[in-house]
Parts: structure tokens; C-alpha cells; sequence
């Protein structure tokens, strides 16, 4: 007799599986981490490419606008004029490439008491010069310029080192918010004197991003900020007439033509374009469409497919900025680049908000495209010595390792933007 046993049958182990689904901030964690182990000479390479897409771009759109609206004489006159402007650009963002923000540093006081004097002689003759009501330009001989332009760079610069020179005591609103934002916002009152608003609002808001990355609290930043914009506004609203009219047209409150023409021109757009040279709205008399409102005249001549690639650019621009931002070792290059590449992007935010009606009408030239050679030499500026910041980082990581100079540094320890 065979005994036989009953043998339970074995079940198969459970597994549990747990499914993780990434969310956008774990991706873009991820994307960071990423970016801190690079070597930033490949962002700033996109940049410079971006910058220079951006520049061959608005001297296209320069000179189609000055084809129709100059005599020949003129016309070869403004070509001229606008390919010095973009030479000497260049020339002054490779120049600054070469020296970076940390050469500056040392330089940073007597550079704020120039900047400050400068600022200030908008208001006094023979130097300033008043045109359209707005004392915002120095007249020095033949050579006009518009020192609030560049003042926005060395007021970005000089945050980023007083943030970086408190340390921890940038987290302390008696010691490091206050005095910071009190010393961030005397240029500001000086620009918003000239009536400037809208410069005077970016420069604004390029102090704040700048404290707030460098290591001041949220509620230190956006409480101040939402209680100083709306004031200025209230106060430029009763105060100038100008101001007043642009706020109500912005809320369809009264009809501005230049605004209505504007639109028009990127409607009769469609999405080709009616063709380089054959915009109407030009000859219908739109005023500052070379300057103030480039978007709608390429709107109008390039179509949807014109506007599409000047927002791809500027979306590359935003890309490869954070990505050189990221991959910056030194705190105060870092710091300084961001508010550098900031302040620049959202120079062309508000130019293309306007002419979408997107915000209040203003003076805003879209960096690079637009007419005005103190916009193209202040921002070829800023772009230059981002670019020298991550140059410093790259030959560091070359000096490291001299037989992969392809390959990246380590990863930090501690965030280079962190205080």
C-alpha cells in the first residue's frame, strides 16, 4: 500500500506592483539635475546662435520697413546705419563674453554712483533730451543713447552681489530685504520720473526675480511687489494723461488707432504673409511700427508663420538660458546671469503682450528685431556677459579634466543659485 501525502499547492507570490506616474515638477527636477552636470559652453553656443537668428531676423525686417518709407539716398543711409548697429553688437557681446560678470564685481560701486548720475542727466540740459513728453535720452554731441537701458544691467548685476555678499542674512527683511530693495528701487524712481513706466516696471521686476532666486523669502518678494506695482500704476493713472489713456484702452474703455491699425496689419497677415516690402500698414501711417510694434509688421508680412518662428527663437532663448543658468558653478554668475537673461526675455514678453493686447499699451522694443540701437548695444551687453559666466565655468571644467573637455564637472554639492 502506497501512502500518498496531499501536497498543498504552492501559490504563486504576489507582487505588488506600484505604479509611479511622473509629474511635471519631477520631470523638470529631473531636467535640472541634468543641467547642473553640463559643461555650459553647449548652452551658451545655443544662445549665441539663437541671438544672432534674432539679429539677421530684424535687419531683414529693418530694412523691408525702410525700403518703402525712405527715398533711395535714405534708405541706403538706414541700411547702413542698421548693420553698424548690429556690428558693433556683436563686437560688445563678444567683448563681454571675454570679460563676464565677475570682472565686473569689483567695479560694481562706482559703476551704481555712474549709473545714478547718468539716470539724473536725463533731467538737466544741454544733456537731456526730451522727445514725445519723455525725458529718457542723453545727448552727447551726435551720440544719443538711453541710459536707462543699460542701467537695467548694472542694477541686475548689483542685486545679484549684494544677495550673494548677505549670505543668510538676504532671508532677513530688516537687514538684507529692505536695504537691498530700497537700493534696487532709487534707479527705478528714477526711470519712472522720466515718465518711463514701462521701463521702469521691468526694471522692477527684474529686482525682484533677482532677490527672490538670490535667496530672499517668496512673501519678502511678492508681497512688496504687489503692493509697489499697483501703486505706481494708481499713482501714474491720476497723474500723467498718457497713462491714464493707455490703461483705458487697454480695458476697451476708449479706441486707440495705432492699436486698431496694428491688429489689422497681423489679421491681413493670414499665415504667409503678404510678402517682405508689401505691408500696407506702414503707409497707412502706424506710427513706432519699426520699434514699438515690430511683431505686428512681421505679423503682417510673415504671416502666422513669421510670428511662430520669432516665438520658437525666444523659446530657444528661454531654453538654452536656463540651461547655461543651471550648469554655472559660481553663485554670483549664476545669480547674475539669470537676472541678465530674465530682464531681456521679458523685454520681449511685454513688446509681444502689447501688440496681442495683452497688456497696456508702452514704449517696449522687442530685443534685437526692433529699431533703436541703445536696445541692440544694451542687450548684446547682457547676452555677452552671461556668456562670459559660463565660459568661466567651462574652463574650469576644462582645467579639471584637460583630457575630456566634453565631458561635465560633478555635480554640486548644494544648488549654485541656493543661498
Amino acid at each position: 500500500m502506497v501512502q500518498t501525502l496531499d501536497h498543498a499547492p504552492v501559490k504563486p507570490e504576489r507582487r505588488t506592483l506600484r505604479e509611479h506616474q511622473h509629474t511635471f515638477f519631477e520631470y523638470a527636477q529631473q531636467l535640472t539635475e541634468r543641467a547642473r552636470r553640463l559643461d555650459p559652453a553647449g548652452p551658451a553656443t545655443g544662445l549665441l546662435a539663437t541671438v544672432l537668428a534674432l539679429a539677421a531676423l530684424g535687419l531683414v525686417v529693418q530694412t523691408s520697413h525702410a525700403a518703402t518709407t525712405l527715398t533711395a539716398a535714405e534708405f541706403a543711409a538706414e541700411l547702413a546705419h542698421q548693420t553698424w548697429f548690429r556690428v558693433a553688437g556683436l563686437v560688445v557681446l563678444l567683448v563681454a563674453a571675454r570679460v563676464g560678470p565677475s570682472a565686473l564685481r569689483p567695479l560694481l560701486p562706482a559703476l551704481w554712483v555712474a549709473m545714478l548720475v547718468l539716470l539724473a542727466m536725463v533731467f538737466f540740459p544741454p544733456f537731456g533730451k526730451a522727445l514725445n513728453g519723455s525725458a529718457r535720452w542723453l545727448q552727447v554731441g551726435s551720440l544719443r543713447f538711453q541710459p536707462s537701458e543699460v542701467a537695467r544691467i548694472f542694477v541686475v548685476l548689483f542685486i545679484a552681489e549684494r544677495c550673494i555678499r548677505l549670505g543668510d542674512r538676504v532671508h532677513d527683511i530688516k537687514r538684507g530685504v529692505a536695504p537691498t530693495l530700497a537700493l534696487g528701487l532709487l534707479p527705478v524712481g528714477l526711470v519712472m520720473a522720466e515718465t518711463d513706466l514701462g521701463g521702469g516696471s521691468l526694471m522692477l521686476m527684474a529686482v525682484f526675480a533677482t532677490m527672490w532666486v538670490g535667496g530672499a523669502r517668496p512673501r519678502h518678494v511678492l508681497a512688496p511687489l504687489f503692493i509697489i506695482g499697483p501703486s505706481i500704476l494708481i499713482i501714474g493713472y491720476f497723474s500723467f494723461d498718457y497713462i491714464r489713456r493707455r490703461v483705458e484702452m487697454f480695458l476697451g474703455l476708449t479706441h486707440n488707432q495705432q492699436v486698431a491699425d496694428s491688429f489689422a496689419a497681423i489679421a491681413g497677415g493670414d499665415f504667409w504673409g503678404v510678402g517682405l516690402g508689401r505691408g500696407m500698414a506702414r503707409n497707412q501711417g502706424v506710427p513706432y511700427l519699426e520699434s514699438d510694434f515690430v511683431f505686428a509688421q512681421i505679423g503682417e508680412e510673415l504671416g502666422l508663420f513669421g510670428m511662430l518662428l520669432v516665438l520658437a527663437l525666444w523659446a530657444s532663448f528661454l531654453w538654452h538660458g536656463l540651461r547655461l543658468v543651471l550648469a554655472i558653478k559660481d553663485r554670483f554668475d549664476a545669480l547674475a546671469s539669470f537676472g541678465l537673461l530674465f530682464s531681456t526675455l521679458l523685454q520681449a514678453t511685454l513688446h509681444i503682450g502689447v501688440v496681442a493686447g495683452l497688456a497696456p499699451p508702452k514704449g517696449m522694443t522687442l530685443p534685437f528685431i526692433s529699431h533703436g540701437g541703445t536696445s541692440l548695444i544694451a542687450s548684446s551687453l547682457a547676452i555677452g556677459l552671461a556668456i562670459g559666466a559660463a565660459r568661466r565655468t567651462s574652463r574650469a571644467h576644462a582645467q579639471l579634466d584637460p583630457a575630456r573637455p566634453g565631458t561635465s564637472l560633478q555635480e554640486p554639492k548644494t544648488d549654485p543659485l541656493a543661498t
